[in-house]
């Protein structure tokens, strides 16, 4: 039997999950074009991971808009980690990669996502630990 070779780009993928990730963004006057970031939402579709984490700097936002409804904004992104957990409305009854599409669908809103990245790890945990600290706080 002829011995396989595996190039080292492949070596460095094996054992770990292909996962995808948008950084969500408030944009308190969207005609404006001005956001922060206020979270990420990380899915694996393999490994069936599907996880928000968020924070809104309150101090940030009423910079951008100091008329900005801070309770209809924290409710809203509440919204994201409750279909993340499948447990909102009918999008929660969606496969979790689809959950991820729909909040990751380009609008024009208060609250808006990147286009999705994708990456590799060895544990989604911690690369959305890693994700939220690098681009959130």
């Amino acid at each position: 039997m002829p011995m396989q070779i595996i190039s080292p780009k492949k070596q460095k993928m094996q054992g770990q999950l292909l996962y995808d990730y948008a950084i969500i963004r408030v944009v308190p006057r969207v005609e404006r074009e001005e956001f922060i970031n206020v979270g990420v939402i990380i899915c694996g579709t393999k490994s069936g991971y599907l996880q928000a984490k968020l924070h809104l700097n309150e101090s940030k936002l009423l910079t951008l808009d100091p008329e900005a409804d801070v309770s209809m904004i924290k409710e809203n992104l509440a919204s994201f980690e409750k279909i993340c957990q499948g447990s909102k409305g009918p999008i929660a009854t969606m496969d979790k990669a689809s959950r991820f599409r729909w909040l990751t669908a380009v609008r024009s809103s208060v609250i808006q996502t990147s286009r999705p990245h994708s990456g590799f790890s060895h544990n989604l945990d911690d690369t959305l630990a890693r994700l939220f600290k690098e681009y959130v706080l």
